[in-house]
């Protein structure tokens, strides 16, 4: 049913680790509510919008490094990574 997918491992976790931050932020989010706030983007978000905006924008990150660069992705990760920590602490 699934064999036109490519399942490797890393595809694997990749899907695993969003399932998990998608867990972790419901929780979190159940647990301790937000509300909508101004930081450094020029609207208010909430966590969720935030989370969003990161995910979106690390794929970003992910797709110009594949295309401007002949580098490891490990290190375009990494950039992810800090974005990520960034906007979600003072996005």
């Amino acid at each position: 049913m699934l064999a036109w997918m490519n399942w490797t491992l890393p595809v694997a976790i990749f899907f695993a680790v969003i399932a998990a931050i998608l867990l972790v932020m419901t929780v979190y989010e159940v647990v301790s509510p937000c509300s909508e706030r101004k930081g450094f983007l020029p609207i208010a978000t909430t966590r969720g919008d935030r989370l969003f905006i990161g995910l979106l924008t690390s794929a970003y990150i992910h797709l110009a490094w594949l295309g401007l660069t002949e580098l490891s992705l490990y290190i375009a990760l990494a950039v992810s990574v800090i974005w990520l920590a960034v906007l979600l602490r003072w996005g």
